[in-house]
């Protein structure tokens, strides 16, 4: 069932919460769940399993995507403006059938031409 809460503990919250850092090794996240991992655990860790790119989100990047460590760990947000007041622009990355990435980065709409979505339901929540 992928429909669940993420848990305090164990490897889907060690996915779901760690992020890169400049420094080499693990680190302690100051996100109170998952690690911090630098460049060379990247690298081991594709060596490993045969990657060349590990493609991961849920970390705000300003630019709308970042690459690090040789090009071997991109971060993509897709969220602009996150919380309508960081100021971010947001990225798709787009992977074409010959394996290059290419990045199609956008901007908020603007506040006068947004719209509220009609929320609309099942009837058993009416």
């Amino acid at each position: 069932d992928r429909v669940a809460e993420i848990p305090h503990e164990g490897p889907i919250c060690d996915l779901m919460w760690s992020d890169p850092q400049d420094e080499a090794g693990w680190g302690i996240s100051p996100r109170g769940a998952g690690y911090q991992f630098g460049g060379d655990i990247v690298h081991q860790f594709n060596a490993i399993n045969g990657l060349g790119l590990i493609a991961r989100a849920h970390q705000l990047v300003m630019e709308g995507h970042k690459m690090m460590f040789d090009d071997s760990l991109v971060t993509v947000w897709s969220a602009p403006n996150y919380c309508y007041r960081c100021g971010n622009v947001a990225s798709i990355m787009d992977v074409g059938e010959d394996l290059r990435n290419e990045f199609k980065t956008f901007d908020a709409a603007p506040q006068d031409i947004r719209e509220v979505p009609v929320k609309s339901g099942p009837d058993y929540f009416l």
